[in-house]
């Protein structure tokens, strides 16, 4: 695994590190900004919050927007979403190399994702505009996201990251036990949280697990999914604002869209999916008056030359079942839109 050495450091150094220091400029001087960075740091984005236009990019998160007032929402009724899913001698050719990498000890975990074919009646502004997730951005005439998953958030001082691991359809019997107990969903999420737990203690101290494995509900417009997540945290050293390029950088790429280790799975990762995952599975980010909200970039719908895609995955581990992997990794191309109250 020679390749892993040279892998984590940016492909394009030179847009990361321009990218980065703006940042902390941006920290150092109280200039609140918002970010996309992509996965390989190829296509690096931030600007200062004010020089943001909504004709171009929109975001809310968790309320925090630059979006017009959300348009009449729609009912799962009116949503059209169809596909057909990766062939499964592809999937199952990359899942047994990853597989294999398993048993040789190379990996421990790893989140293999595929590019999926979709057609929809909305438009990616009107996904935007209809999706329910704490976090949704849209670029125009690039690709919405709409996604559960936090990347890190700071709060006066304090770095919090949220990683979510295992998910399952709730309309099974007694699927909350099933997904606590199932051991392949115990090993993966164990990973991530660790991994996480050593990421932050890059760039803060006394780094401890707040909560462990808890439930959360996500409504989609074929049912409710239930996933678990964990709340790793620590504390940021006083000078952080000025830091704060630095920061985010150290973290990336997010460890829950990657797996363990980091550096030699990153490189199995570009062997086994043989796509450019470019912005789905980045991370983008507002941060304001010394504390920063970021999502990772999953739940992701682009838009290319020939169609609608909307990538997805999930975690692989020596546990995993090829069938499982495959199933899972179908149920997550889905748009959270849930009836009207």
């Amino acid at each position: 695994m020679h390749q892993a050495a040279k892998r984590l450091p940016p492909k394009n150094s030179k847009a990361s590190d321009l990218v980065r220091q703006s940042m902390n400029e941006w920290g150092e001087n109280g200039i609140p900004f918002f970010f996309i960075l992509d996965y390989d740091l190829q296509k690096p984005l931030a600007w200062p919050l004010d020089k943001l236009s909504p004709d171009w990019i929109r975001f809310d998160f968790k309320g925090v927007s630059n979006a017009d007032p959300t348009p009449a929402s729609l009912s799962p009724q009116d949503v059209y979403l169809s596909f057909q899913g990766i062939d499964f001698q592809k999937y199952n050719k990359a899942f047994d190399l990853v597989q294999q990498h398993l048993k040789n000890g190379d990996t421990f975990l790893l989140n293999l994702t595929f590019p999926t074919p979709v057609e929809t009646n909305l438009s990616l502004e009107q996904i935007f505009y209809t999706a329910k997730a704490p976090y949704r951005l849209w670029l125009k005439d690039q690709f919405v996201v709409f996604s559960p998953e936090s990347f890190v958030v700071i709060k006066d001082g304090e770095i919090s990251s949220f990683p979510m691991k295992g998910t399952i359809s709730a309309a099974l019997p007694n699927a909350a036990q099933r997904l606590l107990n199932d051991p392949k969903e115990r090993a993966e999420h164990a990973t991530i949280v660790d991994l996480i737990r050593n990421d932050l203690s890059m760039v803060a101290r006394q780094v401890q697990v707040a909560r462990y494995r808890y439930i959360e509900e996500i409504e989609t417009h074929k049912g409710r999914l239930l996933q678990t997540s964990s709340h790793v945290k620590g504390v940021l050293p006083p000078d952080y604002c000025s830091h704060i390029g630095d920061i985010l950088m150290k973290l990336l790429p997010a460890g829950s869209i990657t797996g363990a280790p980091k550096p030699k799975t990153v490189a199995i990762i570009d062997q086994a999916e043989a796509y450019t995952r470019a912005y789905y599975t980045g991370v983008c980010g507002v941060f304001k008056h010394g504390n920063l909200d970021s999502a990772v970039m999953i739940r992701f719908i682009e838009q290319t030359s020939t169609g609608l895609v909307f990538k997805s995955g999930g975690g692989i581990t020596a546990f995993s079942q090829v069938e499982d992997e495959y199933k899972e990794l179908l149920q997550k191309i889905y748009l959270p839109i849930s009836s009207p109250n």
